[in-house]
């Protein structure tokens, strides 16, 4: 198969960040999903419904003439939300979902949740008003390895959370390892996850083994091969509950090469592309357009979009970086090949 027509895909977890870089980040979104859910871990966080339709309002203004690419707002979740902000949010219409970081976990995340006991009124209101709770899986306790973060969150913290709460809707964000497959295979219907293409296409291997790659470091971390093995399964299994979300997350280039690098990898040029690149690996592009286009719009209760794209078996190569507000920024592949293209694609590098 060289050439592959699917309904529009959503990505259903994405960071554009703001201000005069939103601009050199929203268009390659734009140009290849109808919809996204953007994260709201700006600086300040994305706290209140006020903000969350500002954000928007930019986000909009930031699109390519024409495009019509529709931001899906979060809000970010504290241990003080008031209940009284949910219901505020989901009377908006513009906010679809709230995030739950674990305080510390990633980057701008000290706002985060320090206790779930604390958020107990707005986790009954995300349920009552039918949003969705965005969760990114990983315990912070310092005596906790960083490869058994995940699978300790799953235990200690998402479990319990799923009794406690029937009715709430969750959705357990980029899956890097085989136990977290099981726990969604095993779990209720309410929960969904997301999967992110670098963690289809990578393992740890591709972070450490001949020298620290700071483009390839995201939270949580790239885990090991049979982990890397097991979300490809999943994701090319025609699983309704396993969706993409890209996880795209831009810094410039300095703040990556660094002593203390930022967490995050900057997929969004090529996002749908690497997702073909690993379907096709395994032989299951026809499931590419289920995982990409249908699923995500499924689990949250929205319509399927009704326009298509096509991809095409195309090598192309990618730039060393791209323009980042005053400076750059190094997608993933940055100066190598990807074997797919967007077919008529204006923003393609």
């Amino acid at each position: 198969m060289d050439s592959l027509t699917i309904t529009q895909p959503d990505d259903w977890h994405l960071h554009l960040r703001d201000g005069d870089v939103l601009a050199d980040v929203v268009h390659w979104s734009a140009a290849r999903f109808g919809r996204a859910i953007i994260m709201p871990n700006l600086v300040p966080p994305v706290t209140t419904t006020e903000a969350a339709v500002a954000y928007r309002e930019r986000t909009l203004a930031a699109r390519p003439a024409g495009s019509g690419f529709e931001p899906l707002m979060t809000l970010y979740l504290t241990d003080n939300t008031p209940a009284a902000e949910i219901e505020r949010a989901a009377a908006s219409g513009v906010v679809q979902a709230v995030k739950l970081y674990p305080a510390g976990a990633t980057t701008n995340s000290d706002s985060g949740v320090t206790d779930l006991g604390r958020c107990h009124d707005a986790l009954e209101a995300i349920a009552e008003h039918d949003l969705t709770l965005c969760i990114h899986g990983e315990v912070t306790a310092p005596g906790v390895d960083i490869f058994d973060r995940e699978a300790a969150f799953l235990d200690e913290r998402l479990g319990p959370l799923l009794d406690a709460h029937p009715r709430l809707r969750v959705v357990l964000e980029h899956l890097t390892t085989r136990r977290a497959v099981e726990f969604v295979r095993a779990g209720p219907e309410r929960l969904g996850a997301t999967i992110t293409p670098q963690h289809l296409l990578m393992n740890r291997n591709d972070l450490l083994a001949g020298g620290i790659r700071p483009h390839h470091y995201c939270l949580p971390v790239l885990k090991r091969e049979r982990d890397r093995e097991a979300l490809l399964e999943a994701a090319t299994s025609g699983h309704p509950r396993f969706f993409l979300g890209t996880d795209s997350a831009p810094h410039e280039r300095g703040q990556k090469e660094t002593a203390c690098g930022c967490a995050g990898i900057f997929t969004a040029p090529l996002a749908l592309e690497l997702y073909a690149e690993a379907f096709d690996a395994v032989g299951a592009l026809a499931r590419l357009e289920g995982f990409a286009s249908h699923h995500g719009a499924d689990f949250y209760g929205l319509p399927r979009n009704r326009d298509t794209l096509t991809l095409r078996r195309a090598p192309r190569r990618l730039p060393d970086a791209l323009p980042y507000g005053r400076g750059w920024i190094v997608p993933l592949r940055a100066g190598a090949e990807v074997a797919w293209q967007l077919a008529g694609d204006p923003a393609s590098p």
